[in-house]
């Protein structure tokens, strides 16, 4: 989420595939030859990121943007600001399909690729009228990872009364209207992800964990939160419980917690959340103690075996109202934290901050957003967009290495502002000289699907890029934002 522009505001059972949330980095499932896969730039638009000292050996070429003509759809717009991704076989093909979120349209579009990688034609399976709310993060939900689905999971953020909505990625496209896909047993807030553990986390359960998008107002009792989602039916989502997490000392106070310290929490029950209002659901959370964060606008988890998948990660974006100043009990520049649930149970745990924006201010994290998690990294991706007084970088990529505990910049937006030419065309809309004026979406391990090892996807916003020909992409007309967007892939990267 943003503080500025428009928002910031079949049978699937045995297909490999890859998600926002950055599923298994294994996979058993048949694999392409790599022979088949062509990495030369496919779009129009080269990449708009780059990478960071140190991290050279990145291969980094771009997929698809908004400005590309796809041969079997040539009226079909990649739409603005794609943000959560899934990334799978086509089963009806020898190709792959992409479904995407476009935060500011409200709506989810498919993509399909060719068994090189070269995109072929688009549609949208959920438009302006049936996401209802800005559509952020998302996680795509299978048998052979979750023990159910297929279904995209796809959270919705505008204020505490959204939903997350469950998406067939088969869906027909003349079903994009409908309003009739969200999930009430999941609860209503300003969410930014809904993510399922990994079948093997908790055997015979489903849980899922959600990122509350909440900062502070003095009309609100409640904060943001992390929120769990239990049932004892695997793929029940329907009639379980939802829990907001608290430590068990009672210290609701974000900024309380520092690194280098761990504190036993739990999460406890909100009762009849299915059933009441979201603002309803703020004031009991508050009631129960929970922890009061500053907007959780990612949750990912840990690869690899079943205790790695109860390793939890998750991001506080932070705010700062007058941009130079932080709220008291808040974090302002943002941080990251891991929560370890326990072995039996999914209701207790640890929780310990192991990134903090406050520490370093303007050089260090500027509002984390988004997170991908493989086996031994943490890969988080700036917000960097609230335009601080004292931010010194661009959006980054930052690697934190879970072994080490050292974080570094790996990946940045590449604005070439000293581009007269480039600064016109991406650029020009917002001003051309703020630090921070472009955001990333989705990055997703695509690895196993295509049969290439150390292949993400990442999905761009740049928010100055900006064309007539972009309004209205999903053909809604919800609002007339006209930017663009881009999805790159990079190989080579560490796991």
């Amino acid at each position: 989420m943003k503080f500025n522009y428009l928002k910031r505001a079949g049978v699937l059972s045995v297909l490999s595939l890859a998600v926002f949330s950055c599923q298994n980095d294994n996979n058993e499932d048949p694999k392409p030859e790599p022979s088949a896969i062509d990495f030369n730039n496919v779009s129009s638009v080269p990449a708009l990121v780059i990478a960071k000292e140190g991290f050279e050996n990145l291969k980094i070429t771009s997929m698809i943007s908004s400005s590309d003509v796809l041969s079997g759809s040539p009226s079909f717009v990649y739409g603005a600001q794609p943000d959560g991704a899934g990334f799978m076989k086509d089963p009806n093909s020898d190709g792959y399909m992409m479904i995407t979120n476009h935060e500011i349209l409200q709506s989810v579009s498919r993509v399909y690729f060719d068994k090189t990688l070269k995109p072929i034609k688009g549609e949208y399976i959920v438009d302006g009228i049936g996401g209802m709310t800005r559509l952020c993060s998302a996680t795509l939900a299978t048998p052979a990872i979750n023990g159910f689905g297929p279904m995209f999971l796809t959270a919705g953020e505008s204020s505490e009364e959204s939903m997350v909505h469950g998406i067939d990625p088969l869906s027909l496209s003349s079903e994009k209207s409908r309003k009739d896909r969200v999930l009430p047993a999941l609860g209503k807030a300003n969410m930014e992800n809904a993510v399922p553990l990994t079948k093997e986390a908790y055997a015979g359960k489903t849980v899922i964990l959600i990122g509350e998008d909440q900062s502070y107002s003095t009309s609100h009792t409640s904060a943001g939160q992390i929120i769990m989602y239990v049932s004892n039916t695997v793929g029940d989502l329907t009639n379980g419980k939802l829990y907001a997490l608290k430590r068990n000392d009672g210290n609701q106070v974000e900024t309380s917690m520092t690194i280098g310290n761990s504190f036993d929490v739990s999460f406890v029950e909100i009762p009849n959340a299915k059933n009441i209002t979201g603002a309803e659901i703020n004031t009991a959370v508050n009631n129960l103690g929970a922890i009061r964060f500053s907007r959780v606008e990612d949750v990912d988890y840990r690869k690899g075996n079943a205790k790695n998948n109860r390793e939890i990660y998750f991001t506080a974006t932070g705010q700062s109202p007058d941009k130079t100043n932080p709220v008291e009990g808040f974090t302002m520049w943002g941080r990251v934290y891991k929560l370890v649930l326990n072995d039996t149970n999914p209701l207790a745990g640890k929780l310990e901050l192991v990134v903090e924006g406050d520490s370093t201010p303007g050089t260090g994290i500027i509002n984390p957003d988004n997170l991908c998690v493989t086996e031994n990294y943490v890969y988080i991706q700036e917000d960097g967009d609230s335009f601080y007084t004292n931010a010194k970088h661009d959006s980054y990529i930052w690697q934190y290495n879970i072994a080490a505990k050292t974080n570094k910049p790996w990946l940045t937006m590449n604005h070439k502002r000293e581009d007269a030419a480039w600064n016109t065309t991406y650029n020009a809309a917002g001003g051309i000289m703020k630090l921070g004026s472009w955001e990333y979406g989705a990055m997703q391990d695509i690895s196993d699907v295509i049969g290439v090892p150390n292949t993400f996807l990442l999905n761009i916003h740049p928010h100055t890029w900006q064309k007539e020909a972009f309004k209205y992409a999903d053909g809604s007309k919800v609002n007339e934002n006209m930017e663009g967007g881009q999805t790159v892939i990079i190989r080579n990267v560490q796991k």
